[in-house]
């Protein structure tokens, strides 16, 4: 671990992005360019105390999922990244199609958001990032760990991850999961994420199973839905979607018809998120 290094790079890259840059408001006191480390704290999800002690060179030697939060906050590049975990001793991340590494740009647009229900996915549907309004509608669904990552592998296995929907959208809602695993095991083959994924829903989902010998195709990734919220009820929503230029990731953006009861809850669940922050 190179501490005088490591602290020269956090500093630099955190004095290069602007409150603009991640969605925060400059205000009239800043007196400096650049993000402060609290900023960059909150952004990485740690501790103020802990990021300044990196900074100033005196800092434990990080994990590896620190220092794939520090990349996420200070928006790092994959060059960026690689970097970063060399500096600090570690050996650089396998870039696969299953990189938890969000694409800065992705992060850019995401941090304009911020008043709307939008999140960063992969490929096999696990959520990388989410505005506080994507957490009030859907939940945080960065909070699992191992197979349940995937928002397709909770479907299967998880009766709580249908609850959000009417129970007459589930069959349409099963065939889409099943057909963008189908794409995602097709891309990736055998010894893959998608190909664990599949072999385990097989195994405990005779549903998933009987979908997956139909061999479905992937239509539209992201058709109208519908939503049950526990607090603000029914909703119907449009969900737009961004792919970055390998294909691995997706921005979901979730709308509403201007005027309708669905874009005034939007509103309220908007309220909620920030509540949540």
């Amino acid at each position: 671990m190179n501490r005088v290094q490591l602290a020269s790079f956090l500093r630099t890259r955190r004095e290069a992005l602007q409150p603009e840059d991640v969605g925060l408001p400059r205000g009239q006191r800043r007196r400096t360019g650049g993000l402060r480390r609290e900023e960059v704290a909150a952004l990485s999800g740690m501790s103020t105390d802990y990021y300044s002690r990196l900074e100033q060179q005196r800092g434990p030697h990080p994990s590896e999922q620190m220092l794939a939060a520090l990349a996420r906050g200070l928006r790092l590049s994959l060059a960026e990244r690689d970097h970063l975990f060399q500096l600090a001793g570690h050996a650089v991340p396998h870039r696969t199609v299953r990189a938890d590494h969000v694409n800065p740009g992705m992060m850019r647009i995401l941090d304009r958001l911020h008043d709307t229900p939008a999140q960063v996915v992969n490929h096999i549907g696990e959520t990388l990032a989410q505005t506080a309004p994507a957490i009030a509608l859907l939940g945080d669904d960065t909070r699992h760990t191992g197979l349940a990552r995937s928002r397709h592998h909770r479907w299967f296995t998880d009766p709580a991850a249908r609850l959000l929907h009417p129970a007459e959208d589930h069959a349409t809602q099963s065939r889409l999961i099943a057909a963008h695993l189908h794409g995602a095991y097709t891309r990736d083959g055998r010894g893959s994420r998608a190909a664990e994924i599949v072999d385990d829903l097989l195994a405990a989902s005779p549903e998933f199973a009987r979908l997956w010998d139909e061999h479905p195709v992937p239509g539209a990734y992201c058709p109208p839905k519908r939503f049950q919220h526990p607090e603000v009820g029914s909703l119907e929503l449009h969900c737009q979607i961004l792919v970055d230029p390998d294909q691995s990731q997706t921005l979901l953006v979730f709308t509403a018809a201007p005027g309708s009861e669905s874009a005034e809850k939007l509103r309220l669940l908007a309220v909620i998120g920030a509540q949540l922050v």
